[in-house]
């Protein structure tokens, strides 16, 4: 009997051995637990050719009616002819486009509706493509490349400033913003905005101070930072005596004194003002040497005609066009799209 605690402690001893060897056991052999990544929402854009699409254009209707005619006849010319410059393409473009589709269907060439809207798209086309389009950017130079943004307000060229600015981070460059419109308070506070979303950097200076010193104190320290490129927004309207075309031809001398180059002029156009946008580029192409135009709210528009008055009357290419809000909807224009959805029926 005096033997008994002993043997109990003994038994009490190995259960507690044996159940701790089992816990670590069973710790040393529990997988580590994997945290999985939030889930990736992928969000779509509407495709481009599909705003472009939604032009409010106006030549669909002329379109649908002419092939719901059996033939050609003088009531098919003139629906046309009225579509064409309701659509602000312009008296000498309208002409210049129906003119030689008149012969061609008197010679017999073309003989029904189908083929006549067939042809007026292809003379349409053929008086776009081939233009050289892209975005002037010379990496050869010595400095900075500056890119001027000209046009009056409301045209929408602080914000095309920005998308354009997205687009050259997203290429890899180095870019700074010239915050030049310094007479519209709200412009560098708005481009403020545009450089943080972009990924670039920016220069200000005080609201009212000359933008042509803004201008090139930012090409100066784009050039001593190593910078690619410098984007300078410009005035589109004064708030004092100096005449605005005089102003922009001195910020462009004054933006090449310094170690850049001015590669590109891009006037930014609203496409909702028709023929309007057409005398701003002739008074803005005289007085900076337009390189390139950006046509914004073609979504919007049914005035897309001015594409073919800007680019026949004055040669100055669309570059890029707007269709919508976000940084994706500034694209490249495309002729032959273009032409498609202005007469696309659907």
């Amino acid at each position: 009997m005096s033997n008994f605690p002993i043997i109990f402690l003994i038994l009490a001893a190995v259960v507690l051995v044996f159940g701790f060897g089992v816990v670590i056991q069973s710790r040393r052999k529990k997988p580590t637990p994997v945290i999985a990544p939030a889930p990736v929402v992928e969000v779509v854009a509407a495709p481009v050719v599909e705003k472009k699409r939604s032009f409010k254009n106006v030549l669909a209707g002329a379109v649908s009616s002419v092939l719901g005619r059996g033939e050609i006849n003088d009531t098919s010319w003139d629906d046309l002819e009225e579509a064409l410059l309701r659509a602000d393409v312009g008296v000498k473009v309208a002409q210049a486009l129906l003119e030689p589709l008149r012969a061609r269907v008197k010679a017999k060439e073309i003989s029904t509706p189908a083929e006549l809207i067939t042809a007026l798209q292809n003379d349409m086309s053929s008086r776009l493509v081939g233009t050289n389009r892209e975005l002037n950017f010379d990496a050869s130079i010595d400095g900075p490349n500056i890119w001027l943004m000209v046009g009056v307000n409301g045209a929408g060229k602080t914000t095309s400033l920005g998308k354009i600015s997205a687009q050259q981070v997203a290429l890899g460059r180095k870019v700074l913003m010239a915050a030049g419109d310094t007479f519209r308070a709200a412009a560098g506070e708005q481009l403020q905005t545009w450089a943080e979303r972009s990924g670039a950097e920016i220069i200000r200076g005080a609201e009212g101070s000359d933008p042509s010193s803004v201008i090139f104190d930012a090409v100066q320290a784009a050039n001593a930072r190593k910078f690619d490129l410098v984007l300078a927004d410009t005035a589109g309207r004064l708030q004092n005596n100096t005449n605005l075309m005089e102003e922009l031809r001195k910020v462009r001398r004054v933006a090449e004194k310094g170690a850049g180059t001015v590669t590109e002029t891009l006037l930014v156009i609203d496409a909702t003002t028709g023929q309007n946008g057409l005398s701003q580029a002739r008074l803005f192409a005289d007085a900076t040497q337009v390189t390139g135009v950006v046509l914004t709210k073609l979504d919007g528009s049914s005035k897309g005609g001015i594409v073919f008055a800007i680019e026949t009357e004055l040669g100055i290419p669309v570059k890029l066009v707007g269709l919508g809000e976000t940084m994706e909807d500034l694209v490249a224009f495309n002729p032959t799209e273009f032409v498609e959805a202005l007469c696309s029926t659907t």
